[in-house]
This record gives C-alpha cells, structure tokens and sequence, in this order.
C-alpha cells in the first residue's frame, strides 16, 4: 500500500478543459490511493516549452511520481531525460515521465492507448488498407500502433504532403515491408478503387473550437469502419456522417481513456480498472456538454 500522496502532473499549452486530472484522482480514489494530479499549464503561466527544463529539474526535486507531456512538449522533453522507452524512442515522442530511483524516464501512451480503445470497440475491423487522416504527434503513433497490428497498407495523408511521405518513409525503416506509403489527398486514399477496409482521422478538425469536416463525406462509404481522436465532442460531424452510412465507428474517448490507462499504471505501478476509467470519462463528458 501507498502510504504517501503521489504527485503526478500534466505539462502542456491550453489544457484547461483537460479531463485527464479527474480520470486520475478518481481511479486513485478507487484503488485506495492518495494522489493530487496538478494541471501545469504554459498558456496560463504566459511562458513556452523554455520552462521544460525547469519544471522538470522541479518536479524531481519536489518528488513528483510523474508528469503527462501535451502540446507542444512531446519532442522538446527528451533531451531532458535520462532514458526512453523503446515505444517513445521508435515514435519520437513522450507523453508520459516517470520519476523512478533518481532517473526520468520517458514513455509513450499514445499509441498504446489508441489500440486499446480500437480494439475493443473494433475488434473485427479489416486493416488490409487502413488510411490515416494526419501525420502529426497522435498521427504519428497511431501509424505505429496500426503498423504493430499487422496492417498490410497504411497510407499517409497529411495537409503537408512532404510530412506524410518523411513519415511513411521512416516507418518503413523501422517495420520490414514497406507496409507504409502516402498519398496527396484524402480522396485520393479513399478512392474506392483502391480498396480501403478503414480511415483514422488524426487531425484537430471536429474539434468544439475547430467545427466542420476534415473530408468530403461522399469519400465515405457502407463498410468502411471509422476511427476518431477528437472526444469534445464525442459524436464529430465525421462519426455522424459515417454513422447514417452504416459505418462502424470508434470515438475519441477511446483513445483518451487509452492513454489514461498506460499513464496511471506507469504512475503507480498499479493495474487500473479500465471498465471504471472508461465510465467515469464519459460522465465527465457528459456533464460538459449538457
């Protein structure tokens, strides 16, 4: 048992409205824990990703069990770590640091987390040719995660096409295959012709703040299945119109309830109830959008 409260926290820009605080406390809570999640925040502090180096020498001072990483910190944070995890160190990438016997160490949940909620709501879905929609941070692991779950195609696009191809490219230097490739535009992707079995959406578009459509829906079609990262809110215009398809969908919750998942058991060495963790997000969302 835990006697002592754990201090974990998130470090990123804008992160207000982040739910990722109470997922925390209230597993803790549940387990038997004493844990106070601290919201760090760059955009209300009026500083940049230049604080990095001292809010983790003071996190490690102060005790910290952890911090989660968020925009625009993912990259910046590891050159101020003393080890990754092969996850992080594939990706690029951490969004998760633990402070463990003087050392900080970096991790990637993100990925992770995406496969844990596709799976479980997708379980059947048909990766011969999966396309994803945005190659940047959470673009970028999922096409780990998709490429690790034995897609045969993964095709890249991206509103900079030169970053889907860099990121295709170095994907294939990782996993034997050339299972990766990219295209110029999403209706170039989906063209039915070329047989995509499913579409990630990867980008900010659906968002609350950032309303509309990251494609045409005409690309959509009756048995393709849909992936979103975008959970406020939960039901995008995207998984609507893929829905009155008949498209099997999976939410952005998902995911976020994913990387929640990893990011507590590497906080506390403790197995959290997923089930629990899954039901209380989609509380809290509910109670923001009534």
């Amino acid at each position: 048992m835990i006697s002592k409260k754990l201090l974990v926290g998130l470090v990123g820009s804008g992160i207000q409205r982040s739910l990722t605080p109470a997922m925390h406390e209230a597993e803790a809570r549940a387990q038997g824990l004493a844990l106070h999640y601290q919201l760090i925040d760059l955009e209300a502090a009026g500083c940049g990703v230049e604080a990095l180096p001292t809010l983790v020498s003071a996190a490690r001072i102060i005790g910290f069990a952890g911090l989660n990483i968020t925009y625009p910190c993912k990259q910046a944070v590891i050159p101020l770590l003393d080890s990754l995890s092969d996850e992080a160190a594939a990706m690029g990438a951490v969004n998760t640091v633990v402070f463990e016997r003087g050392q900080a160490v970096g991790h990637n949940t993100d990925g992770g987390g995406w496969r844990w909620g596709f799976e479980r709501k997708l379980p059947k879905a048909d990766l011969s040719r999966v396309v994803l929609l945005g190659a940047g941070g959470a673009g970028s692991a999922i096409a780990h995660a998709v490429l690790r779950m034995g897609a045969k195609t993964l095709v890249l696009v991206d509103i900079d096409p030169a970053r889907a191809a860099e990121a295709a490219e170095r994907l294939n230097s990782i996993y034997p295959g050339n299972h990766a490739t990219h295209a110029a535009t999403a209706a170039e992707a989906l063209d039915a012709s070329r047989g995509a079995t499913g579409l990630v959406h990867a980008t900010p578009t659906g968002m609350d703040k950032l309303p509309g459509l990251p494609l045409d829906v005409k690309l959509l079609r009756p048995g393709l299945w849909v992936s979103e990262i975008v959970y406020f809110p939960l039901e995008t215009a995207l998984l609507k119109a893929a829905r009155a398809l008949g498209c099997a969908v999976c939410d952005g919750g998902t995911m976020a309830v994913g990387q929640a998942v990893g990011a507590f058991r590497h906080f506390t060495g403790r197995e959290p109830d997923a089930a629990r963790m899954d039901a209380h997000f989609r509380s809290l969302v509910a109670q923001r959008t009534s």
